[in-house]
């Protein structure tokens, strides 16, 4: 279950599609969730698996203490999920569906937080090659302490289904795998 923001930003995504695997970059209007804005985001592909932000509205900027126009997507997070972060964001350009993101956004000092990231994939003249996206909080930000948030870690991440009669699905997340106890993947 998303909160009522993310579903919202969805349904919107949904909704300006139409019959088209992605909406337009051209046919999503800002002004229609403008409350929104603070927590709202956009990517730009830059290659396989690269994104950098074109747009970040003032709760990231404030959040992550950073202006983060241009700045890489993926650097936000724990080295050790940026592969499965890029995979699962790939493949939503691919199958054209939207990724919510349960993750945890942690200060240098020790303060956690928790958030839905929202990841809804754009076409624009160049094909698929954006996402729109939201900060979500789902815990007090007081938690943070005031400080900037230094990593994002993921917790879970849900592809949700382009189409209403398609299932959404949980990918799922290889933390560690051992053979006669010798570790042979994480």
């Amino acid at each position: 279950m998303s909160h009522s923001n993310t579903q919202r930003l969805t349904d919107y995504w949904r909704a300006r599609r139409g019959v088209l695997r992605a909406p337009l970059r051209s046919n999503v209007d800002p002004s229609d969730f403008a409350d929104l804005l603070p927590q709202v985001f956009m990517l730009g592909r830059l290659g396989a698996g690269h994104y950098s932000f074109r747009l970040a509205g003032g709760l990231l900027t404030d959040l992550h203490g950073q202006e983060l126009r241009k700045a890489d997507f993926s650097s936000l997070w724990v080295q050790f999920d940026r592969a499965q972060l890029n995979s699962a964001m790939e493949n939503a350009l691919r199958r054209s569906h939207v990724l919510v993101i349960e993750a945890d956004g942690a200060t240098a000092q020790g303060g956690v937080a928790a958030f839905e990231i929202l990841l809804a994939p754009l076409v624009s003249k160049n094909g698929f090659d954006r996402f729109l996206g939201l900060y979500q909080p789902t815990s007090p930000l007081s938690r943070l302490d005031d400080r900037p948030v230094s990593r994002l870690s993921i917790k879970l991440i849900r592809a949700l289904a382009g189409a209403p009669d398609m299932a959404d699905q949980t990918v799922p997340q290889l933390r560690l795998a051992a053979v006669d106890g010798r570790r042979i993947a994480s």
